[in-house]
């Protein structure tokens, strides 16, 4: 696959990723202005269902990472065996991800009669919160690695939507598990936003559990024959 298709992909998926996030976070918040809890209902159904669509539509083209821990880890584990991403296609995945995520919150701004130029001012960081966001992104990286180990990457869509949407809830942080969404996030200062100095700590968590969800996956899935993986 072309290389620009790849990134024209990522950029896309991820900008409409953020877009949805933020989107339903704006409309939550216009419709249910006073229940936190069903703001957060509305708003993790919306971000299931359309990371669900993305993946199946975009998957074929890119990988559907759209995000950079995601892509960080296709790079890191395919390295010993010659898969994944190289490192140039690395940097410029990051490339890519990066600015569509910012690019889809300016666009559900702009959708919902918003200032398109926003910064947060929710402050998020607390030790709860950072947990968290190891939690969750070690949880996403072992079900998509698990998933491409065992020949069950068919059912990405499926597993990574609903890891997220539970996620959204099970987690203190709301799972954002993905450094290219919290950047977006930095430029809406509604329901789903994160205020700027929020950020370097949110990222560095999101990191730290990537790091530990591919070593529970080398631990559980190493490299075995593929009849090995047969689940039964």
């Amino acid at each position: 696959m072309l290389l620009r298709r790849r990134l024209l992909a990522e950029f896309v998926g991820t900008g409409l990723l953020v877009c949805v996030v933020v989107g339903s976070g704006i409309a939550a918040q216009q419709l249910s202005a006073h229940d936190l809890g069903l703001q957060l209902l509305e708003n993790s159904t919306a971000t299931v269902l359309g990371l669900a669509i993305l993946i199946l539509m975009l998957g074929p083209v890119s990988g559907a990472h759209f995000n950079p821990v995601v892509s960080a880890a296709d790079w890191w584990s395919g390295r010993r065996r010659g898969t994944g991403l190289t490192t140039s296609e690395l940097a410029a995945y990051l490339g890519a991800q990066l600015p569509g995520g910012i690019a889809g919150a300016v666009l559900a701004n702009i959708m919902f009669d918003q200032p398109a130029a926003q910064i947060s001012t929710h402050h998020r960081v607390t030790t709860g919160h950072l947990v968290g966001e190891v939690v969750a992104t070690a949880g996403l990286i072992a079900i998509i690695f698990a998933l491409t180990r065992t020949g069950r990457a068919a059912l990405s869509a499926v597993a990574v939507a609903a890891y997220i949407g539970s996620a959204y809830w099970f987690t203190s942080s709301t799972s954002f598990a993905n450094p290219a969404v919290t950047v977006g996030r930095i430029f809406s200062d509604t329901f789903a936003g994160i205020a700027p100095t929020s950020v370097p700590a949110f990222i560095a968590a999101q990191f730290l559990g990537a790091a530990l969800g591919l070593t529970l996956i080398e631990a559980l899935y190493p490299d075995r024959l593929p009849a090995e993986n047969t689940v039964t």
